[in-house]
């Protein structure tokens, strides 16, 4: 029993208090202005009820308490949606330049009607470029990582393939980068928002599958251990 106990204490989660000061800290530590908008966002609120209390109370000090403390209830609410959005923004400049940062973002910061994959469509084994795909209201929209330079091509013909199977369903290109005419990496998903929306929530569904289901994937010899397998030196040679 007393060894449950300590296990249970080691594996015991933070409260909810504690979770949001490590979520400041962190943002903190990589957007040194997120502090300053966030008691921007808490304090604003706060004096504003406290003007329209004492403009619209007519001396009445109950009336005034109503406002202050709808606008302190309202700063918390500004403040905490400054700091998800700072920190969004501070987790994903950690991995800004990395390979697979892309397919991060599409795994868990897409909003609300769109599907997407964290395994790109097509990778240059040596440059690590790689091409990802998200499918919402606004059709398929193809996402480069990588200098355009190298990635154009890839977008392109993967382009005409999408048009290829699916002729009707609109298909647009994100080059994700900090260039001109790039998306940077924490504003892909407004700007995957932004599409013209052009097919319902159902057709998203029924193309998300239709592509999945014809996506070309290399074939592995059944019974092999794709970990262990190692080439043959005959076939090298």
């Amino acid at each position: 029993m007393a060894r449950k106990k300590e296990s249970s204490s080691v594996t015991k989660e933070p409260g909810r208090i504690k979770q949001m000061w490590q979520v400041f800290q962190m943002t903190r530590r990589y957007d040194s202005k997120a502090q300053w908008w966030i008691l921007l966002g808490l304090v604003g609120p706060i004096i504003l009820g406290v003007g329209v209390g004492i403009l619209l109370s007519g001396g009445n000090g109950f009336t005034i308490a109503l406002w202050v403390i709808a606008g302190l209830l309202a700063g918390i609410l500004v403040a905490m949606i400054i700091l998800g959005r700072r920190a969004e923004r501070a987790a994903y400049s950690q991995i800004d330049g990395q390979p697979g940062a892309v397919g991060a973002v599409l795994k868990s910061g897409l909003r609300r009607g769109w599907i997407g994959n964290e395994m790109p469509v097509a990778v240059n084994a040596k440059t690590q470029d790689a091409v990802y795909r998200a499918v919402g209201r606004g059709g398929v929209v193809l996402i480069s990582e990588g200098p355009q330079t190298r990635t154009q091509r890839m977008l392109e013909e993967e382009k005409r393939k999408v048009a290829r199977i699916l002729p009707n369903v609109p298909v647009s290109t994100i080059a994700v980068g900090h260039g001109a005419g790039e998306v940077e990496l924490h504003r892909l998903g407004p700007a995957l928002k932004k599409t013209k929306k052009a097919i319902t929530k159902p057709e998203v569904v029924a193309v998300n599958n239709r592509l999945n289901s014809l996506q070309t994937q290399l074939p592995i010899p059944k019974g092999i251990d794709p970990l262990r397998a190692r080439p043959q030196r005959g076939k090298i040679r």
